[in-house]
């Protein structure tokens, strides 16, 4: 029985997360702070974490940094407001699995840790997996999806020019565009797609537990080290190696990572034996490394090891040809998971995708469209099965309507008039910074909500 830590200052919602996770056979503890956590976590082995990103002494990316430097192996899933998106999208950068947007949903809550748990395998502490079990991992990738729209059918020609060869790749792009996805795709289209795909997150590694991520280490290397580790490099041994957010590995392991790319060997920590690898070589990242070595990040030297071809994954905002097209795919994806015929979308909801800014991209789609379908049951999906915030969300158009022109019209020393557009415009400008949260929008005007519905109900904003 798996067993799971909620970390939430809220009593309540503590003890009915715990009730209806042990109704569906997990084993669930509460820690109503981080450092309550990571005392039962010292006590304690857990497979999974779901934490609120908002706790009275710390914040989720904090416990969220500390546990995946002292217990690499757990899953960890972030729970947040939707108006916290962008956190949200940084937690995953920091190594969170996933996150949750509040308010909870216990069947999406179900959905999300079962995947969880699934894609990596029966989680185990790093110290102490053995090989058999370390080949039960489970890239983390939906299937690739080509689009129609110019950007993506340029990746997906980009995809197919480099596949068939064994050139390294940089797959550049901003968290949640669908990095490993490409990568994924380029390994199932080259001659090592009968050998294993090995995906490792460079951004949660610390330089103690790089080595033995990358390389493996021997029983009694280090305190801990109660078993022999097989390390990602040999797993993926006649296969590809996707190194994600690679930039942020630490400069002394950039030196080890160089000779292993250079002469296909390595050892494992605490060994002395030499193991031969031929494994190729993705790696992804939101930051240039090219930027990064100028400014001493990133050896130059292991810049051009990589730099054999490249690929730009383009935002979702910039591939509005396609938003409608993924939106679906992920709706499919949804039926059959949760076994429904939901439709399509709305009218509505298609607008408000067409426009909004999207800046988690195709995993902030993807988990939108999974909430959505759960509180759906028939039909098309509807705004009122989207979260508060983006069901909200204004459609802001010039100034064309007669309540504008009768605006423009007024003579330039009519101070009422003048007063009028100079608000309309202040609030147009606050919307787009925000991208149209209302609540942020009304706290940056320094008003009220209520106020500035009644303000963009004069104005017909």
């Amino acid at each position: 029985m798996p067993s799971i830590l909620i970390i939430d200052d809220d009593v309540d919602m503590c003890l009915l997360l715990q009730r209806f996770l042990t109704k569906n056979n997990y084993q669930a503890d509460i820690a109503h702070s981080g450092a309550k956590a990571l005392v039962k976590m010292s006590e304690k082995k857990y497979q999974l974490v779901l934490c609120d990103f908002r706790l009275g002494d710390t914040d989720g990316r904090e416990v969220l940094k500390t546990i995946k430097s002292l217990y690499p192996a757990i899953v960890v899933i972030i729970v947040t407001g939707y108006s916290d998106i962008r956190i949200a999208v940084d937690v995953v950068k920091l190594g969170a699995f996933d996150y949750i947007t509040k308010p909870l949903i216990p069947a999406e809550v179900l959905i999300i840790i079962e995947k969880a748990l699934s894609y990596s395998g029966i989680i185990v502490s790093s110290t102490q997996s053995t090989d058999q079990e370390a080949t039960k991992q489970v890239s983390r990738t939906e299937s690739f999806f080509e689009g129609s729209g110019p950007e993506s059918r340029e990746v997906y020609k980009q995809i197919q020019v480099i596949a068939p060869t064994g050139y390294s790749v940089i797959v550049y792009g901003e968290s949640g565009t669908g990095k490993e996805v490409v990568a994924k795709a380029i390994h199932s289209k080259s001659e090592r797609k009968e050998y294993p795909f090995i995906a490792l997150d460079c951004g949660t590694l610390t330089k103690e537990l790089a080595g033995s991520e990358l390389f493996g280490h021997e029983k009694g290397a280090f305190t801990g080290a109660v078993a022999t580790k097989t390390g990602h490099f040999e797993l993926a041994h006649k296969g590809t190696l996707l190194l994600d957010e690679v930039a942020n590995l630490p400069y002394d392991v950039q030196v080890s990572l160089l000779r292993v790319i250079q002469e296909r060997k390595f050892k494992r920590v605490g060994g002395i034996k030499d193991i031969e690898v031929d494994v190729r070589i993705i790696v992804a990242s939101n930051e240039n490394l090219q930027d990064a070595y100028k400014k001493g990040k990133f050896r130059e030297d292991l810049y051009h090891r990589f730099n054999e071809f490249s690929i730009h994954v383009p935002p979702l905002r910039l591939r509005k040809d396609d938003i409608m097209n993924f939106a679906n795919y992920f709706l499919d994806i949804s039926n059959s998971e949760l076994d429904k015929k939901i439709t399509g979308f709305d009218q509505e909801v298609t607008e408000l995708f067409m426009h909004y800014a999207w800046p988690g991209n195709l995993r902030e789609l993807r988990n939108i469209i999974r909430r959505a379908a759960l509180l759906t049951d028939k039909g098309e999906v509807k705004t009122a099965a989207l979260p508060v915030e983006l069901a909200n969300f204004h459609l802001i158009t010039e100034p064309t309507d007669s309540k504008s022109a009768e605006l423009s019209s007024q003579p330039d020393n009519d101070l009422k008039s003048t007063a009028a557009e100079a608000e309309l415009q202040a609030i147009r400008r606050v919307l787009k910074q925000v991208n149209y949260n209302k609540t942020r929008a009304a706290k940056l005007l320094n008003i009220d909500r209520k106020t500035l519905y009644n303000k963009m109900r004069h104005l017909e904003v």
